[in-house]
Parts: C-alpha cells; sequence; structure tokens
C-alpha cells in the first residue's frame, strides 16, 4: 500500500504525505456497530485533565470492533472500511448466523475471504486460534492478555508478534517493542500482521493537520515562567544546567521509569529495555 504525495502548493504540502484509502472498499458504516463518541479533551470523569494537549479536533463516531471473535464463528469479509479511531483498517464481516461483525484487518484481508474462529480452525492468516494450537515461529496478532476478555495487545496498523515458545502453561511471545512475555496458552490471537503498514511513514506536514487530530500544541517548558514549570524563568540565559529535565510537576522525565505493576513483571522474560540496549 503505497503513500500518497501531495503537490508542493503549499511550504506545509511540500513534506505532506497521506495514507492510500485504495483497499477501502466502502465509505459507509453500519449503523447498529457505530456509537457516538464524545470528545472529553483530555478530562477523567471528575473533570480534571488527565492527559494534556488533547482537544477540539473533528468529530469521530465509535466503531463496535469484536476483539474476541467467539469460537466455532466462520465469518465472511463483506467490506473494508476506514476507521477513524485507530490506524489499522477494519473488516466488516457477516457470520453463519447473519449477524455483522467488525474486526481488525490483517495484511491478507479481501473481500470474499472466509475467517474461522476455535481450535479446529486451520493454520492460516486472519484465523483466531488459542496460542496452545498456534506452531512455534507463527506471527501473530491481536493477542488476548487474559483469556476470554478479547484481544489487547498487537493491534496497531503493521505490528506483529511472534510466537517464540511454549513452556509449562504459558507461550512465550516476542512483541513489536522487542519485549518477551509470557501469555497463558488458552489466550486467543490472530494469525498474521495487521494492516495498513505504511501508516508510520505519514508525514503530517502541517500543524493544523494535527488539531483535527485533537492534539493541541505542546510548549517548551524552558519557554514558560518560572511559576509553571521548574525549566521555566530567568533572563535569556541557560539556567539549571546539570539538573536532569524534568515534568511540569517535577518528576523527572527521559528514561526514569515509574512502572509499579509488580504482578505483570513476573510474566516479563526479556524487557523492551534490554532489547534496545543489545541493537
Amino acid at each position: 500500500m503505497p503513500i500518497t504525495q501531495y503537490d508542493p502548493t503549499t511550504p506545509a504540502r511540500r513534506g505532506m504525505t497521506s495514507q492510500d484509502l485504495s483497499d477501502i472498499t466502502t465509505r459507509k458504516s453500519i449503523k447498529s456497530l457505530v456509537k457516538s463518541k464524545k470528545q472529553n479533551a483530555g478530562r477523567n470523569n471528575t473533570g480534571r485533565i488527565t492527559v494534556r494537549h488533547r482537544g477540539g479536533g473533528v468529530k469521530r463516531h465509535y466503531r463496535l470492533v469484536d476483539h474476541k471473535l467467539a469460537p466455532g464463528l466462520k465469518v465472511t469479509v463483506e467490506e473494508i472500511e476506514y476507521d477513524p479511531n485507530r490506524s489499522a483498517r477494519i473488516a466488516r464481516v457477516k457470520d453463519q448466523n447473519g449477524l455483522y461483525h467488525y474486526i481488525l484487518a490483517d495484511t491478507s484481508i479481501e473481500k470474499g475471504k472466509t475467517i474461522v474462529s476455535g481450535d479446529e480452525a486451520p493454520i492460516e492468516s486472519s484465523n483466531r486460534i488459542a496460542l496452545s494450537k498456534i506452531p512455534i515461529g507463527t506471527q501473530i496478532y491481536a493477542i488476548e492478555i487474559h483469556p476470554g476478555k478479547g484481544a489487547q495487545m498487537v493491534r496497531a496498523a503493521g505490528t506483529k508478534a511472534q510466537l517464540m515458545a511454549k513452556e509449562g502453561e504459558y507461550a512465550q511471545v516476542r512483541l513489536p517493542s522487542g519485549e518477551v512475555r509470557r501469555f497463558r496458552l488458552e489466550a486467543t490471537a490472530a494469525i498474521g500482521v495487521v494492516g495498513n503498514i505504511q501508516h508510520q511513514n505519514i508525514k503530517i506536514g502541517s500543524a493544523g493537520r494535527n488539531r483535527r487530530k485533537s492534539i493541541r500544541p505542546g510548549v517548551r517548558g524552558v519557554a514558560m515562567n518560572a511559576v509553571d514549570h521548574p525549566h521555566g524563568g530567568g533572563d535569556g540565559g541557560r539556567h539549571g544546567t546539570g539538573k536532569p529535565p524534568v515534568t511540569p510537576w517535577g518528576q523527572l522525565t527521559l528514561g526514569y521509569r515509574t512502572r509499579r505493576r509488580k504482578d505483570v513483571s513476573k510474566l516479563i522474560i526479556k524487557s523492551r529495555h534490554d532489547a534496545k540496549r543489545n541493537k
């Protein structure tokens, strides 16, 4: 899937590229699988901003994607659609009961393809199978963390993981970050690579394009007043040299680890940080 270039009619357009939508077969979604999505501008249920630099942007409707695809379902791909809420494409499929579902589209999905879910499914691309039935070395995506909850990992465009080994009740999977993690063997995953692999090569080109994506500008701390940021203040010279960079609230940043989930750490065999050091 190539990247679409723009004619350099303006300075912003000169370096701007966009995704190619030629693989999308329809622009009309199913109303029963779409719901409205309210813009919260990075605020939580109490009104406090928990994610900065969010707000505005175009209105988007949320597609109800089926990340489980219950065992025993045999679905047929009818359409491939654009989803404004994720980088990957979604496929509209119809099961043997006449019900419609949205699923993540991988690189091999096309109209008319049949996808099977369950342990009896053949080892083919797009089929959803338990890790215990997938051969070692297979590329997978949309992996369940908790069996039966639905896929939570490896869902972004162009991502893939690899099943490395099986030991006891766990399977060892190498994630896109390089981290090797253990998953329960009864957890399910889809075979293949998530589609829209050229998404990472898109160049935004202009600030207004980010604003339409609900991304507001970020301001450097050194450009602020001392009351607003630990890096702020001064008469224009360099102040605070030799001190590590911090967030607006004084928390160390740029590499400082803040992860506290001790129960997850025991499932990690090889850290993603170790993978980066070995490169």
